[in-house]
């Protein structure tokens, strides 16, 4: 007869077993001992509910949520106008050669290596995010009145900008346009301010509805934070003109109330990086304050890389040192330094004036070609002769169009022509080309001459 075979494993199993339950009987009244014998037992398994049973299933993001419906028609004429990324022609996404360039500069550097970043994150590329916004010659940045950090792109640099005003500044309400990015409220919600609103958008012209925002404005406590998009307004593509962002400047001055400028299309909007940071320039001139949150995932096509900075202009220089004395505490804890790759291809394409060169013809071409097909989409609707004015089309500017089609026809267009856009009308114009211009044509003419 063969000898049991018992394995090393389950013999120290059963021995700790035995000498956990000696000690439990040892410990415990005789009451107590089948009960405890069985709940101590590090080999009994775990048969209750779980304790996340009561959490509630999230719906999913209405941008994001987009793309999760187109991904599952099988249409082959779908078209998602959701979400805000660059497409060619083609419809395919779109690496800048400068890019490519860059990341292969630095694969050759041998000399690199993957060591954690400073918390600020990497020094030089934060000089020049800087001067790309400012301006080089910015009297604040010569008297060294501006701190400036790495973020997690956009929302990052928000976040942390919100986090460090819920701590530090004495108002605690920011006033955000209505509408704006769907994110902004979840943002700085979750950062700790109030949030309210200013009258923005008018959906009678589809324009600006500037004595509204004025209005709003004039009547914010004396201080407020307000939330600026420095070009390109998303959702609505509606920008103020130089005239009225000089009127909105004096208004918020003779308040006091704190700029927090949102630049996520430098250069992508008008194809000018100095047209499109005018808005800013001129809060930065005067010498006052501001908050300054810039991204670079649309105007260098670096999306998933997660690249952006968050700058604050201060009186002094040594009030921005001690700023960015705070800024460290707040990053420290909520991702501790930030991602070296994306910032060290923003910083290579910066600093080299032929490849600074190649970005702003890659950069131009890009908002050229969104303009197109506003040009495109507009003609294609007159030919139709869809009922309507659709002048805005052609007078919005950037990445998106607020087309002021309602939700009953955004849901015909998606079920009867597969086209896949946010519930408010918003329309991504880096989705389209010259091939699916005509099919949304022929989708926004039967949406609204059927679903009134």
């Amino acid at each position: 007869m063969r000898p049991e075979f018992t394995s090393p494993s389950s013999s120290s199993s059963s021995s700790a077993d035995r000498r956990l339950n000696a000690l439990v009987r040892h410990l415990a009244t005789p009451s107590m001992v089948s009960q405890t014998a069985v709940a101590f037992s590090p080999t009994s398994g775990f048969h209750g509910d779980s304790v996340f049973s009561h959490v509630v299933r999230a719906p999913e993001d209405p941008i994001l949520g987009v793309t999760v419906a187109y991904n599952k028609d099988p249409s082959p004429v779908k078209l998602n106008l959701g979400v805000g990324a660059y497409r060619t022609e083609e419809g395919k996404p779109l690496v800048l050669n400068v890019v490519r360039k860059a990341e292969q500069m630095l694969l050759n550097d041998k000399s690199r290596v993957k060591e954690y970043l400073p918390i600020v994150g990497i020094a030089e590329f934060n000089k020049l995010s800087a001067q790309l916004i400012f301006g080089a010659d910015s009297p604040a940045i010569r008297e060294n009145r501006v701190t400036t950090v790495q973020c997690l792109s956009g929302t990052g640099s928000l976040r942390v900008g919100a986090e460090f005003l819920a701590r530090h500044y004495h108002q605690k309400t920011i006033y955000i346009p209505q509408p704006t990015w769907g994110n902004h409220p979840k943002v700085f919600t979750l950062a700790g301010l109030s949030v309210k609103t200013y009258r923005y958008y008018d959906p009678t012209t589809r324009g600006l509805n500037f004595q509204g925002l004025l209005e709003d404005l004039g009547s914010a406590p004396s201080g407020s934070i307000v939330l600026l998009h420095a070009c390109a307004h998303n959702p609505t593509g509606v920008d103020p003109t130089l005239q009225q962002w000089e009127q909105i400047r004096q208004l918020m001055r003779s308040k006091a109330l704190l700029p927090f400028f949102d630049s996520a299309y430098q250069g992508f909007a008008s194809g000018n990086l100095d047209e499109d940071a005018q808005s800013i320039r001129m809060f930065v001139t005067d010498g006052g304050e501001c908050f300054v949150a810039q991204s670079y995932a649309k105007n260098m096509g670096l999306y998933g890389e997660r690249v952006g900075a968050l700058s604050v202009v201060c009186t002094a220089a040594d009030v921005a040192s001690k700023v960015e004395s705070q800024l460290k505490l707040v990053i420290r804890p909520m991702f501790s330094n930030p991602p070296i790759h994306g910032a060290s291809i923003v910083a290579t394409i910066l600093k080299d004036s032929n490849m600074f060169n190649e970005w702003t013809i890659e950069l131009k071409a890009m908002a050229d070609r969104i303009i197109s097909m506003r040009k495109q989409l507009f003609d294609a609707l007159r030919a139709r002769g869809t009922p309507g004015d659709w002048s805005h089309i052609i007078k919005q500017i950037g990445m998106f169009t607020f087309t002021g089609l309602n939700s009953k026809q955004v849901e015909f267009m998606t079920r009867e022509y597969h086209i896949y856009m946010t519930s408010d009308g918003r329309i991504s114009m880096a989705g389209l080309s010259s091939k699916t211009v005509p099919h949304l044509a022929d989708a926004i003419h039967a949406a609204v001459t059927r679903m009134t």
